[in-house]
């Protein structure tokens, strides 16, 4: 199975909610009533304007979940670069049953399209250096699975997937269990050989003492400027990985890759991105 690809098991029940939100509850008033039954088109999914393609598993198995006569072909799979006027699936049948998965088919496409052409944008921005992009949990409620998938089509790498994923020590927790030697020592104690520890750290006098105290995996250091990110990871000397993130903007991106740090994560990957436009035509 290809790493960016999910089981269909897991992606048909988002999928099949959608249907059914967007069906209501007597279905396609609209194409029940102008278009006979009995019609039969080709259609294609094409691209309106340059990106990456996500959500063509997601489109099949609406096309599929409303009418299984439907031949559904993907022409760029998902991960793949599109140009306006690229044709990225085609879906032949009935007419009707084409119509009435349309919506829910482009909204998902489009919708994972533009995460994955954002994340792409930000891989870019790393080029010649080790720095990876990844994601974070700032994704839509119930769609994190596919989301998240769409930044690994992108191009980036995947963050937590929940809560119980990793222990990650935000500044909220080290203020309200009294410290950094404090968190991490409690966290040590607990977290299993299986289980990395991550805190976060907004001044090098912090990170100080997290090298001190050991015990973290990672360190988040949050919000700093590039010159201070340098000094981190000089500080760091390799001991720890390093996250930068706060205020990662595809136009700062280069110049803190440049700077040696492992991993810059970015909200903006998912809850920020544009939707690419894609078109369904007969």
């Amino acid at each position: 199975m290809n790493y960016s690809t999910l089981p269909d098991l897991i992606l048909e029940p988002m999928v099949r909610a959608a249907l059914m939100e967007d069906l209501g509850t007597y279905g396609d008033v609209t194409t029940r009533a102008v278009i006979p039954a009995d019609t039969t088109y080709d259609a294609r999914i094409n691209a309106r304007e340059p990106g990456v393609v996500s959500g063509m598993q997601i489109a099949e198995i609406a096309f599929r979940l409303v009418d299984p006569t439907l031949k559904v072909e993907t022409l760029v799979p998902d991960g793949g670069k599109i140009a306006p006027g690229d044709t990225v699936m085609t879906i032949k049948g009935k007419a009707a049953s084409i119509l009435s998965g349309e919506r829910v088919a482009l909204n998902f496409a489009g919708r994972l399209s533009g995460i994955a052409t954002k994340t792409a944008g930000f891989v870019d921005k790393t080029a010649g250096t080790e720095t990876r992009i990844t994601c974070t949990r700032k994704t839509t409620p119930g769609l994190r699975i596919v989301e998240k998938q769409a930044v690994l089509h992108g191009g980036g790498f995947n963050h937590r997937y929940s809560l119980s994923d990793a222990i990650l020590i935000k500044d909220n927790h080290i203020a309200a269990a009294g410290g950094v030697r404090a968190v991490l020592e409690a966290s040590k104690a607990v977290a299993s050989h299986m289980m990395k520890i991550e805190i976060e750290v907004d001044t090098l006098d912090q990170l100080a003492e997290v090298l001190e105290v050991g015990g973290a995996d990672v360190v988040l250091l949050d919000n700093m400027d590039t010159p201070m990110l340098s000094e981190a990871v000089a500080m760091a000397a390799n001991r720890v990985v390093l996250e930068a993130s706060g205020n990662m903007k595809l136009d700062r991106i280069a110049e803190v890759a440049a700077t040696g740090v492992d991993y810059i994560s970015s909200g903006a990957l998912t809850h920020s991105a544009q939707t690419l436009d894609l078109g369904l035509d007969f």
